[in-house]
């Protein structure tokens, strides 16, 4: 049974609103601010502006992604204002007054391509967690969160780890630093100064065409590529991977595919279903 307490979430969507007579707009990205869990979060649409550049005619790639740097640049800085008042558990408290009053400086109207939706408020056990559900929802449409496939996934290796007696070892924990940093629901932290040693992620390859298996899993392989390129990824990284090895269609082509680049970036890749490989990276030193 998860006992974590519940904590409020506030968030809001950020929107692209390129027409303001026509007062059209395109979800890219959502900010997220829980005073209890003393922390402020955003997920910004990356690189793919198709969708976007399609609907709105006089805008290009290029300054879709023009915008959106000097979107991420702007939260950087206020994230860094937000560590300033305790956010982050730095400080001994967090200013709640100066913080509160900080969010609603982000969400005041502007004149700007960019604008913010009205806040809103959503209850959550893990706020990182949430935030993804979110941006999963409002930026990337897929409305699924009632049972999204890695959730199920996850509960499925926590329930192996918790039956060997392995669960207390790990952790979901953000692996990186300010600069960069991804999130794994399995971490196992050095004893002595809580450096993450092993990470485990449970990754869906089952979409329902190879471009989502793809862009999903690139994802992933860009995550791990921008850690190691900084030194952060931990020394051991495994995979739990859904899917059929034997399938020769196009899905298991780009599934194979995905893979093969998980472990060209030293990342041990196994089948979900292979548990005693699970077990023994789980159990190991």
């Amino acid at each position: 049974m998860n006992n974590a307490p519940s904590l409020a979430c506030h968030y809001a969507i950020v929107r692209l609103v390129p027409i303001v007579e026509t007062e059209e707009f395109a979800n890219v990205g959502v900010v997220l601010f829980s005073p209890q869990a003393r922390l402020f979060a955003f997920r910004l649409l990356g690189a793919r502006f198709g969708r976007i550049t399609a609907f709105f005619e006089q805008l290009d790639a290029a300054s879709c992604r023009a915008v959106m740097r000097d979107l991420r640049e702007e939260l950087e800085r206020v994230a860094q204002s937000f560590r300033a008042l305790g956010v982050d558990s730095r400080l001994p408290r967090l200013d709640v007054a100066a913080s509160q009053a900080l969010w609603a400086d982000l969400l005041h109207p502007r004149e700007s391509l960019l604008r913010f939706s009205s806040a809103r408020v959503v209850m959550a056990t893990d706020p990182r967690a949430r935030l993804d559900e979110l941006f999963s929802l409002y930026v990337e449409r897929q409305v699924v969160p009632r049972e999204h496939r890695e959730h199920v996934l996850e509960r499925s290796v926590r329930s192996l780890l918790r039956t060997a007696r392995l669960g207390d070892r790990f952790v979901s924990a953000t692996v990186g630093n300010d600069e960069y940093h991804a999130r794994f629901p399995f971490v196992q932290l050095a004893p002595d100064d809580e450096r993450p040693v092993k990470a485990i992620k449970a990754l869906s390859l089952t979409q329902s065409d190879p471009v989502r298996i793809i862009d999903h899993g690139g994802q992933w392989i860009m995550r791990l590529h921008a850690l190691r390129k900084r030194g952060l990824l931990p020394p051991q990284v495994l995979f739990a991977v859904d899917g059929d090895d034997q399938d020769v269609s196009v899905r298991g082509v780009a599934r194979r595919d995905v893979i093969g680049e998980l472990r060209a970036l030293g990342v041990r890749v196994v089948p979900l279903l292979q548990r005693p490989a699970l077990l023994d990276f789980a159990a190991g030193d």
